[in-house]
């Protein structure tokens, strides 16, 4: 990053640059750095095995991924996500009926708090926390309830190579406080707070790149650490993290998805719709025990 912030030269670089084109499918980046659009499938519909590919590829390439027009029922959304692994159940959050592995997203003029208001991978407070998720919204407002993304390869890449070294070789602890979270869907608490010991920085397992694994929603202090320094050096990655340049935003339509990799993705969601509602299904696929930079 150059003194004006400008992401340049070799300290970062931008995935997908120079790839073959697809052949089954339109991919539309969004920006140079993060996300894109998929045309030219159909989601209702079992894909290839050529198609599955390329959906991985894209997916790889551009850290989330979204398909606009789609009509899913919930076993064909369940389908879906179970093509790139075992669905992971939410440990705390409302599911659909019968499907256990479908995670009710759901705001309306009823309800104190929106999912996923703050920066945040899903649940990498579990000791395996997800490969991505997969979010289709049935129902939302003509203006606003957009997500926002960020790249955590982009947040590593820019950081000087002290800090990275520093970095490393670190550890940070992931809890989930549930209770009283999905009260206003019915829900009772139930006796657990998961938590994990994870690396601040992980390597992405399929692309063998590096990236920023902590976040606000779920780290709670760095691992060896006194306090201080801890909360000082969290707090300058969060801010560093929720550069504008490392981020794309998504506008929902109805019948839109969007599917991002929890591995090298932080999003936000943002409430600024009420009274209206938004509302849709999210299946979440169960990743791997995070690696970390100084594990390979």
């Amino acid at each position: 990053m150059d003194t004006a912030g400008r992401l340049q030269g070799p300290t970062y670089k931008h995935a997908g640059t120079n790839a073959a084109p697809y052949e089954l499918m339109t991919v539309r980046k969004l920006t140079p750095v993060i996300g894109a659009e998929i045309g030219n499938i159909d989601l209702s519909q079992p894909l290839t095995d050529a198609q599955f590919a390329e959906v991985s590829r894209a997916l790889a390439e551009n850290q989330v991924i979204f398909f606009r027009d789609q009509h899913l029922t919930m076993d064909r959304h369940d389908a879906f996500g179970r093509l790139f692994g075992e669905l992971h159940e939410h440990p705390a959050a409302p599911s659909a009926p019968g499907h256990p592995g479908m995670m009710l997203i759901h705001a309306d003029k009823d309800s104190p708090r929106a999912d996923g208001e703050g920066w945040h991978s899903d649940v990498s407070c579990d000791p395996v926390p997800p490969l991505g998720s997969i979010l289709y919204i049935r129902t939302c407002p003509d203006l606003g309830g957009d997500t926002l993304f960020a790249s955590m390869y982009a947040a590593y890449e820019t950081l000087s190579d002290r800090m990275k070294t520093y970095l490393e070789g670190l550890t940070a602890l992931h809890v989930g406080d549930y209770r009283g979270v999905y009260a206003h869907h019915g829900v009772k608490d139930k006796d657990t707070s998961p938590s994990a010991v994870h690396p601040v920085v992980r390597v992405h397992p399929m692309t063998g790149r590096k990236c920023l694994y902590v976040n606000k929603g779920f780290t709670r202090r760095i691992v060896g650490l006194p306090r201080d320094e801890s909360e000082g050096v969290l707090r300058f990655l969060y801010d560093h993290m929720a550069n504008p340049l490392f981020q794309c935003r998504f506008q929902w339509r109805e019948n839109s998805i969007a599917f991002w990799d929890n591995r090298c993705v932080q999003h936000r969601a943002m409430w600024d719709y009420w009274p209206n509602t938004r509302s849709g299904y999210r299946v979440t696929v169960r990743g791997e025990v995070p690696i970390g930079a100084s594990q390979v």
